[in-house]
């Protein structure tokens, strides 16, 4: 699977599983017009295009170029790294799902009091997805979303837990939407067909009647400010 068709399965199939986790931090902190909002790691830009039909002023980094690309073709501003154009934000918002990105060049960009949002899995017992992975899962340690905002000098200022179930029309397109998101696959890209039949054979016991697949997940979340 090329690069860019690998892009366009996050766009178009994985990246709107994530919707309620997006929707939820930008309720709690309110987004809306006069919001500066910096996306970190944006992907094809879905979360930012929520913020901005919000009223937020929104700007994203994502270091992948065929997502980066995506992102650009929405009409968004989205660079390699973080940049200062509309410095400085209200919010940065790092929705990785292990939970440790890096804040480096994101936090002198922010204003005092600003908030940063991290955001990773639940407990795997919550998440079919860790099931459907098996020895392939990369959970993220208990404490991941503290320790980070400790590790950057960041203030804890509240978190919450988001039902986000991936939900698919056939396992194909479930098969490529796990790729997408680069939760499964081999090292050797010699091995991917391999791994397509063992990610589909995982799948099975998730596939209902009428052929959906359907992985109810828990996420988490962390809001941080700057003091």
């Amino acid at each position: 699977m090329t690069p860019t068709l690998v892009a366009r399965d996050w766009a178009e199939i994985q990246e709107r599983m994530l919707v309620p986790l997006y929707e939820a931090v930008y309720d709690r902190l309110e987004v809306g017009p006069g919001t500066r909002l910096l996306g970190l790691d944006c992907g094809a830009g879905l979360a930012l295009l929520l913020a901005a039909g919000r009223g937020a002023r929104v700007t994203g980094a994502e270091p992948d170029p065929g997502r980066r690309a995506l992102a650009r073709e929405r009409a968004l501003a989205a660079d390699a790294s973080p940049r200062a154009a509309d410095r400085p934000y209200d919010v940065v918002t790092a929705f990785a799902p292990d939970g440790s990105p890096d804040l480096t060049g994101a936090l002198p960009l922010l204003r005092r009091g600003g908030a940063v949002v991290l955001a990773g899995w639940g407990p795997p017992e919550r998440c079919a997805t860790a099931a459907v992975l098996g020895e392939a899962w990369r959970p993220a340690p208990r404490d991941a979303l503290e320790n980070t905002a400790h590790r950057f000098g960041l203030v804890p200022d509240g978190s919450g837990r988001v039902f986000c179930p991936f939900g698919y029309a056939d396992t194909e397109s479930a098969v490529r939407g796990l790729l997408s998101a680069g939760l499964y696959g081999p090292a050797d890209p010699a091995d991917a067909d391999q791994a397509e039949k063992e990610l589909t054979e995982a799948l099975h016991p998730y596939v209902h009647a009428d052929g959906t697949v359907w992985l109810p997940n828990l996420f988490r979340y962390l809001i941080a400010r700057v003091p």
